[in-house]
């Protein structure tokens, strides 16, 4: 059976994914990039990047996936949904290359972009979109790509299979946090962690009888 995973959420020291203040120019906010700088320093990113712990890591986001769920935050800034010409923050050719479920009150037809993505536009809990997801993946996994809120949401009705989670070494102080209210989230999941010489700690979650 197909799983669910999320993979290369980056996160700061103080558990922020995202920082205050997003906007058109200013996707994550008061964070900037910082918080995926280690991505792109990667092979994966750039044919001349590092090939090491964290090229490793981020080399799993693709593979053997099928279909997407993400939330309003990540498909745009604040504002987004009252701008009907509004496709998403990663130009013509998103790098999902799959059927995307965007979590959102303000649903609109489907999107069609270049590369194998498509954007669907769900009003849906949690478990209702993955059921969609799920059949549109046929088999293959899905991945849950954020932002903070929809991962949140997804542990705390126990439907996250696996996840990787890597801890950026920067304090931002503000955004929005990844844990609140998972308090004992660590009883349910085998937790791994493996440090990388970019200063990311990579921490792995797999739940237990999965």
């Amino acid at each position: 059976m197909s799983i669910v995973r999320v993979h290369n959420f980056s996160i700061s020291l103080d558990g922020f994914g995202t920082g205050e203040g997003q906007s058109r120019d200013a996707h994550f906010g008061h964070a900037g990039d910082r918080l995926h700088e280690w991505m792109f320093a990667t092979r994966w990113w750039s044919a001349d990047g590092n090939a090491g712990v964290d090229d490793a890591f981020v080399q799993r986001h693709d593979p053997g996936i099928g279909a997407e769920i993400m939330g309003a935050g990540k498909f745009g800034h604040p504002g987004w949904e009252d701008e009907p010409d509004w496709k998403g923050a990663w130009g013509a050719n998103p790098p999902f290359h799959t059927p995307v479920y965007v979590l959102t009150r303000h649903t609109r037809p489907s999107i069609e972009m270049e590369g194998g993505t498509t954007f669907h536009f769900l009003d849906a809990s949690p478990a209702e979109a993955l059921a969609v997801a799920r059949e549109a993946a046929g088999g293959s996994d899905v991945r849950i790509g954020g932002g903070a809120k929809i991962i949140r949401a997804f542990l705390a009705e126990g439907l996250i299979d696996h996840m990787h989670v890597a801890v950026v070494p920067i304090l931002l102080g503000r955004g929005v946090r990844l844990w609140d209210g998972l308090e004992g989230l660590e009883r349910t999941y085998r937790i791994e962690s493996t440090a990388s010489p970019s200063g990311v700690t990579h921490i792995t979650f797999a739940r237990t009888g999965a």
